[in-house]
């Protein structure tokens, strides 16, 4: 079985997770570890022309108010009691396993079948068709995240923090985030019509977005007024590190006087990317990020050699969009009095995943851990603090006005 690294991923648009029906909210161990030691392989349920591989005996690290035998006579009432039944087997066991998932009441944690789980991992190389926004249920709200740098979603008007009323006319009040993903992803070329809600509007207005292949360059960088790099950073994705390491190897050509990173809108991804991203300006050996799981135990993610921006003048860009792993580098920047943060709190997305591939090639990702910046601060549901705040308001983006990459240029022309 397969390890995936660890990842601090938002919930992605423009992969399809599997909805099915959640009709158990526990499901016997022995589907994760396989027959277990002294335990026999029962008989199949009615309706059923399969052996099943887990045990029927209760491990004794269980708790002995669980009686999964339960399990089984629901299995043989649907199979012979539903309307349309016989029901796929598939469907059965996949679904269950998504509702012991779910039933932990984290938006994070998912179980992904086995195409489900392959388009995950190929997302995360970023490669996938849909609309290219980030999702996630906020105070009970499905809301955007961030729409991806020239996506559909992003061209079409979607900004992090507008509140998804209705997809394609259906209400989306008290939706599953595994549904309200199935419902907007589509083939490339076909359209989605969401009605939105944000600050300002009287009422929801509708926005039909053309789905399309989304191909993400994770960074990309230009000059500004010729003496300063300016580095969009866009997903902490599996090339994000080669393809930034190539950004700064140009950039020293033109011997920049400041660098401004731009983490506006970047939702995240994987954990040692932020923190080789982060080593750039972070003293090899000091902890870049915090990690504390459920026993209370910390980790510490500790810089790496790589020091090769440390001492330039830098501003870090972020926003309401910014996420999880760009909430790590912009945190360990910030604490370290290495960079200056402009613009907007940011999302708050302050725990780690896990994927752990099974051998039938579904997956689970779970949130193992919580992080802290290296000065403890709790990131979690409450975001990283700009040390200069400034908005854009919609009159000035509809401009294509950008008052915080100004001010960013400010305080490198005129440093204190």
């Amino acid at each position: 079985m397969q390890i995936f690294k660890k990842f601090t991923w938002l919930k992605p648009l423009f992969i399809s997770f599997a909805l099915v029906s959640i009709i158990i909210g526990t499901y016997t161990a022995g589907f994760h570890v396989g027959t277990l030691e002294g335990g026999k392989r029962p008989e199949p349920p009615a309706g059923s022309g399969r052996v099943i591989t887990s045990a029927t005996s209760t491990p004794t690290w269980l708790s002995r108010d669980v009686d999964f035998g339960i399990y089984w006579d629901v299995w043989t009432w649907l199979q012979s009691r539903y309307i349309d039944h016989p029901v796929e087997e598939p469907r059965l066991f996949y679904g269950s396993l998504a509702g012991m998932v779910a039933s932990l009441g984290d938006p994070y944690s998912l179980f992904l079948e086995p195409k489900d789980a392959e388009e995950f991992s190929e997302e995360l190389h970023g490669r996938f068709e849909g609309i290219g926004a980030e999702i996630g249920i906020r105070e009970n709200r499905l809301t955007v995240i961030s729409p991806l740098t020239e996506s559909p979603a992003e061209k079409a008007g979607l900004k992090p923090d507008d509140w998804i009323i209705k997809i394609d006319q259906k209400d989306t009040a008290g939706i599953d985030l595994n549904d309200a993903v199935r419902k907007i992803r589509g083939e490339r070329g076909t359209q989605v019509v969401l009605s939105i809600l944000r600050q300002g509007f009287d009422e929801p207005k509708d926005f039909t977005i053309t789905r399309d292949q989304i191909k993400i360059v994770s960074v990309r960088w230009e000059m500004k007024d010729d003496l300063y790099a300016y580095i969009k950073v866009t997903n902490f994705n599996a090339d994000t590190g080669e393809r930034f390491r190539q950004a700064v190897e140009q950039i020293f050509t033109k011997k920049p006087k400041g660098i401004i990173v731009d983490f506006r809108n970047d939702p995240g991804g994987y954990l040692d990317i932020a923190v080789e991203i982060a080593s750039y300006w972070v003293e090899e050996g000091l902890p870049v990020v915090l990690e504390r799981k459920s026993d209370k135990s910390t980790s510490e993610y500790r810089a790496v050699q790589n020091q090769t921006l440390a001492g330039y003048p830098t501003v870090l860009l972020v926003n309401k969009g910014s996420a999880s792993a760009s909430e790590i580098v912009a945190g360990a920047l910030q604490d370290y009095a290495l960079a200056t943060l402009v613009g907007e709190t940011t999302f708050g997305k302050g725990s780690i995943q896990d994927i752990k591939e099974f051998s039938d090639g579904s997956a689970v990702k779970l949130t193992i851990a919580r992080w802290l910046t290296p000065k403890e601060r709790q990131i979690d549901s409450e975001g990283i603090k700009p040390d200069v705040e400034i908005e854009i308001t919609d009159e000035e983006a509809k401009e294509g006005k950008d008052p915080q990459l100004e001010k960013a240029l400010e305080l490198l022309k005129n440093p204190k």
